[in-house]
């Protein structure tokens, strides 16, 4: 049986993968930060099955007591401050969190363990892109200090595996949703809005920048996509993405419809929301994860909003 270890199990992806690795075989590890109250909804319905770890990615030596503990054969470093527009106000904790964690991590396993690495990169790695679309081999450019914060961690990872031939992978993913995506994140705060509207339990949704525009796809196939890259002879890194690019302005045509409501009536653009520095384009190439890992999204943006708002309809709705 094989063992995995995940960083950010509680979170949207990390729940995801914990399933799929479930139904694959594996023993799965996680590692939960300890607080006055749980945070483990999302993986409440598998909890038992689970092995879990109090640690911190901050915190080096706890990374050390678990690596050694577990011995995993393939760890996943999903956790992270993830939120972009917030880390322009926690720039610090952003950058310990989500670059030096990356670090901890990789040190933990290069001095104590001995598992394939999996580093979850992001697509704002190419903030103020240049090139359309992105690749693998696109210059970054990132516009915020999660950005910055990733950058490291995956200059991080190239290094180990190139310094210390460690089995290392940074999975370049493009935005990805799904019912489980946190409340403050523009998809979930559209959906969400969209089945209160329609129950009367909300009037008003405000967002920032309505003409960014992103490549979104469905968590639970690009969870896929990690898991497939450890599986390789051969380190590498992917991008993952949809290779379609969609304004907020379509994702919220494509949630309200649902609802069948004018979403213009009720969105009120607020300053608030609007980054300092903008991130206005982001496409990604999937070819190589294509070519390579066999992998390819499947679910639309359309279908991806109907997914999210038809869920927090019924969870808004008792009796639905």
């Amino acid at each position: 049986m094989k063992k995995a270890l995940i960083t950010g199990i509680t979170g949207q992806d990390g729940s995801y993968l914990a399933e799929l690795l479930l139904e694959k075989g594996y023993e799965v590890h996680g590692i939960i930060r300890r607080s006055s109250s749980f945070n483990t909804s999302r993986i409440n319905h598998i909890f038992d099955r689970l092995h879990l770890h109090y640690g911190d990615l901050t915190e080096a030596c706890s990374l050390r007591n678990i690596i050694s503990e577990a011995k995993p054969d393939e760890i996943y470093n999903l956790g992270a401050q993830s939120h972009v527009r917030t880390s322009f106000d926690i720039p610090v904790y952003t950058g310990m969190a989500t670059g030096i964690g990356a670090l901890n991590l990789l040190e933990a396993v290069k001095n104590y363990g001995n598992a394939k690495f999996y580093q979850a990169s992001s697509s704002e790695l190419f903030g103020k892109v240049q090139q359309i679309p992105q690749s693998e081999t696109t210059p970054f450019y990132p516009r915020s200090p999660y950005g910055v914060a990733k950058q490291f961690a995956f200059s991080s990872a190239v290094n180990y595996r190139e310094s210390y031939n460690m089995f290392v992978c940074n999975g370049i993913l493009f935005n990805h949703e799904s019912p489980r995506r946190g409340e403050t994140f523009v998809t979930k705060k559209i959906t969400r809005a969209a089945a209160r509207i329609k129950l009367g339990l909300q009037d008003k949704l405000f967002l920032g920048n309505l003409d960014a525009k992103r490549d979104w796809g469905y968590a639970p196939e690009y969870v896929e996509g990690m898991w497939r890259m450890l599986q390789q002879d051969k380190p590498d890194d992917f991008v993952l993405a949809t290779g379609r690019t969609h304004t907020i302005r379509e994702f919220l045509d494509a949630a309200f419809e649902v609802v069948n409501i004018d979403w213009n009536k009720h969105v009120e653009v607020d300053s608030r929301y609007y980054r300092p520095a903008e991130v206005d384009l982001l496409l990604g190439d999937p070819s190589k994860a294509e070519r390579i890992l066999g992998w390819k999204a499947k679910t639309t943006m359309t279908e991806l909003a109907k997914i999210m708002v038809m869920h927090d309809w019924r969870e808004n709705d008792p009796d639905r």
